[in-house]
């Protein structure tokens, strides 16, 4: 990881990992569960603290940091592998309208890469973002909670399934946050 993404184990980050050619898979309930159970296992197991986060079709937004033994790098990188290879598996295996063309672009993404054995689900990187001042944290949290809203998926970020906002408003959602304030 380069000086661009470093990531220093003292501060929280705003991360965007995406699918690579932005292609919609989080469309299915099957693929968001992989994404949640994973971040929970990495919550529990690895350190994991998300202050806000937000699943899209296409990525995932977070305000994070690691607590425990494993960088936050350490946990992104583990969880990307986990992820795609268990998306790449259930796509397999599980009734898909859309499986031979998300397989195409999955193993065309990769083709080119010396890294990639078969297929390649995740852009590189995650364009990590230091948090250093209150207010650049309370935009970051707004940007990431207004995301489903801005999509038109719902009238108030609280709604949406997939995202902390309902946290923000004292509620309890999918994974567990600590709140930023």
């Amino acid at each position: 990881m380069g000086l661009k993404n470093r990531i220093d184990k003292d501060f929280a980050y705003f991360l965007t990992l995406t699918v690579v050619e932005w292609v919609d898979i989080f469309t299915r309930p099957i693929y968001r569960h992989i994404i949640t159970d994973s971040l929970s296992y990495c919550i529990r197991e690895k350190g994991l603290e998300i202050n806000a986060w937000v699943l899209m079709s296409n990525h995932l937004h977070l305000v994070a940091s690691a607590k425990g033994k494993d960088s936050l790098s350490d946990i992104f990188r583990d969880m990307k592998k986990f992820t795609s290879k268990k998306i790449i598996e259930t796509i397999q295996l599980v009734p898909e309208s859309r499986r031979n063309w998300l397989l195409y672009r999955f193993e065309y993404a990769g083709k080119y890469d010396p890294k990639i054995k078969n297929y390649k689900f995740w852009q590189d990187g995650n364009e990590p973002k230091e948090i250093q001042t209150f207010p650049f944290l309370k935009q970051k949290v707004d940007y990431i909670h207004e995301n489903p809203v801005r999509a038109e998926l719902v009238s108030e970020p609280q709604h949406y399934l997939y995202s902390s906002a309902i946290d923000y408003c004292g509620g309890r959602g999918v994974l567990p946050v600590a709140l930023a304030w």
